[in-house]
């Protein structure tokens, strides 16, 4: 989650400042930047795993799958992050020649955390709703085996689905791949209280 507002800046500053950086990434909105926390074991695990499961549902096709350093401009609202999977079939709109920040997104993954599933769920959702080629909104727990769904649907309207357990599978039309919630917890050690209430 974005944290430490530090000073104003125009987003082509905001642009060369983040190019330099070799350790941080930061988000920006409205003059301000905020640097990025941390993932955990388990975040980078889960991450991992869809990049691996997505990529291999891709080879051979004009698709591609980002992880977490792949920067995504909101244009309605001037917001730049760096969603933990953004991923599409078509043709990568980029925002200059240096080919490192993303219009175009069709899907967006966050997995959540106690730090950010507030801001994922709720202002970051409504930026991430004003991309126009943006066709699911898929959040990722980590605690248990859990994969919410939200489906942009005619009109902008937005279906939610869940998929509980180890056994389900989510479909993302879009990109026409499936995550099975075996494959993107592989490696994960819950909590005893918690594995035990599944």
């Amino acid at each position: 989650m974005a944290i430490n507002p530090q000073h104003k800046m125009s987003p082509a500053a905001y642009l060369a400042f983040e190019r330099a950086q070799t350790d941080a990434r930061h988000e920006y909105l409205n003059g301000e930047i905020v640097a990025m926390i941390g993932a955990s074991l388990v975040h980078n695990i889960i991450v991992s795993n869809l990049v691996i499961s997505l990529g291999i549902q891709m080879r051979g096709r004009s698709c591609n799958v980002f992880a977490s350093d792949m920067r995504v401009k909101i244009p309605a609202t001037g917001l730049y992050t760096y969603p933990d999977i953004t991923a599409l079939c078509a043709a990568p709109e980029l925002e200059d020649d240096v080919a490192d920040t993303l219009l175009n997104p069709s899907v967006i993954i966050e997995v959540l955390s106690p730090s950010t599933e507030a801001y994922d769920r709720g202002a970051k959702f409504a930026h991430y709703q004003s991309i126009a080629s943006l066709h699911a909104y898929v959040l990722v727990a980590q605690d248990r085996p859990r994969i919410e769904i939200f489906l942009r649907r005619e009109h902008g309207n937005w279906l939610y689905s869940v998929a509980d357990g180890p056994e389900a599978v989510v479909r993302l039309e879009t990109i026409d791949c499936e995550l099975i919630l075996a494959d993107v917890y592989e490696g994960v050690q819950f909590a005893p209280t918690e594995a035990a209430s599944e």
